[in-house]
């Protein structure tokens, strides 16, 4: 690391001069002290990504600075998920709390388990078939559905999982006892119950579940003859490696799905998570050229308007919404405040959780280009949804705001909104 920050200081130094910005200018510019800079240009302190892509932006560096302080991979690998020959095992305890845990058979003789939910989609079976009313219980759990998303957006995604994954258990339990259209549509139903599960567990920082469970969507999609969902499973796992700090991985796996023949929506989708590895690796125009292809297919999505969307449900414009974040991460800190500040206004008032996501992210925005009481404003409007929801990844992004205005301790904005912001990280995240 200290190797690190010294190419990244000499190189800094080099560039700045070349400028002819002294450290004072630089630093107003970027809103990092003189002092701060020094310290980074001799390889006395390792420089933020943050701090890299601000001056890069400043320094036209076209992603030369960024390039030398790599995102830093915050999590060591998930494991890759096995369903061969699974059982699910769920616990719910008096004092409300709960555990969901995959295992194989031999793994519950082993732990002496008394009750599993045993998983066999797509398996016949000798129960008469469910013919009768059928219409009746897709609409049904579809409504369900809806009302799942709704609890997820008011509260803490420990809350929502328990009676999310019974309700996975059961419709594939229905599928089986039906004929084979309405059994089609309950096992495509049940993919999407099971993807959003996968973004729960996400919400509760378990990236291993995060993916078994988006693993386990696109089974059953594939049983229910939904094939266009497999590469899904690619742009969540993009998704997971970006909060992880594995970029690279990102970008690999959001290329591999945005080039397959996956339906439209699919393919946009990975365009906005390539357009964010390559805004935190601050190349500017590939960033640009990924959210106008997100665009463009997003634009061309024709999924049957009776089946739940897949990703965000409550952004109106996500790829705007996109767009800013990768402005922040490609060093333009004022732009992407401006446009997140229009798209948070567009959210709805019940759609918390997205509520508190953007806001957090708008609020750091508006700290990195130096409006500190703007943020202090913005966060302090947001942090009870923020501790309501009990979100890891929105987390991820508390603290990084907590780090920003840290550099502004004396701002009586920010001393007014510290305990707050310290209750709110002191909150935790859902385990």
């Amino acid at each position: 690391m200290l190797e690190q920050s010294h190419d990244f200081g000499q190189e800094l130094r080099r560039r700045r001069l070349a400028a002819r910005l002294s450290l004072e200018q630089l630093g107003r510019r970027v809103h990092y002290s003189k002092s701060q800079l020094s310290k980074v240009e001799r390889g006395l302190k390792r420089a933020t990504p943050e701090l890299a892509r601000l001056c890069d932006a400043q320094l036209k560096a076209d992603g030369a600075l960024a390039g030398l302080v790599p995102v830093v991979r915050s999590r060591p690998p998930v494991p890759p998920s096995d369903h061969d020959d699974e059982v699910w095992l769920m616990q719910l305890g008096k004092d409300g709390s709960s555990s969901f845990q995959s295992l194989t058979r031999r793994g519950v003789i082993t732990a002496g388990a008394a009750s599993v939910l045993t998983v066999r989609a797509g398996e016949a079976q000798s129960q008469p078939w469910i013919d009768e009313g059928a219409a009746t219980v897709v609409e049904a759990a579809r409504l369900l559905f809806d009302q799942f998303r709704r609890l997820g957006q008011a509260s803490g995604p420990a809350g929502v999982l328990p009676p999310l994954i019974a309700q996975i258990h059961s419709l594939e339990q229905l599928a089986l006892r039906s004929g084979p259209r309405t059994r089609c549509s309950l096992l495509v139903l049940a993919s999407r119950y099971t993807e959003y599960a996968g973004w729960m567990a996400q919400e509760c920082g378990d990236d291993a579940s995060a993916l078994w469970w988006t693993d386990r969507a696109v089974q059953l999609a594939h049983a229910g003859h939904d094939t266009g969902l497999a590469m899904y499973a690619h742009v969540r796992g993009s998704l997971v490696s970006l909060y992880r700090g594995d970029v690279s991985e990102a970008a690999q796996l959001a290329t591999h799905a945005l080039e397959s023949t996956a339906p439209s929506r699919i393919r946009g989708l990975a365009a906005q998570h390539l357009a964010q590895s390559t805004a935190v690796e601050g190349d500017y125009d590939a960033c640009m050229r990924s959210l106008d292809r997100a665009r463009e297919l997003l634009a061309l999505d024709s999924a049957d308007p009776e089946q739940p969307v897949l990703g965000a449900s409550h952004v109106p414009d996500v790829v705007s919404m996109f767009t800013g974040w990768c402005l922040y991460d490609l060093g333009h800190p004022r732009r992407a405040a401006a446009l997140l500040d229009v798209e948070t206004q567009r959210i709805p008032e019940h759609a918390l959780r997205t509520r508190a996501r953007y806001g957090v992210r708008r609020a750091l925005a508006h700290a990195a280009a130096g409006d500190v009481d703007r943020a202090c404003e913005v966060a302090a409007d947001i942090l009870p949804s923020v501790r309501l929801t009990r979100s890891a990844t929105v987390h991820a992004d508390l603290r990084r705001l907590s780090h920003t205005l840290g550099r502004h301790a004396r701002n009586s904005s920010v001393r007014g909104l510290a305990p707050e912001l310290a209750s709110s990280l002191n909150c935790g995240t859902p385990s």
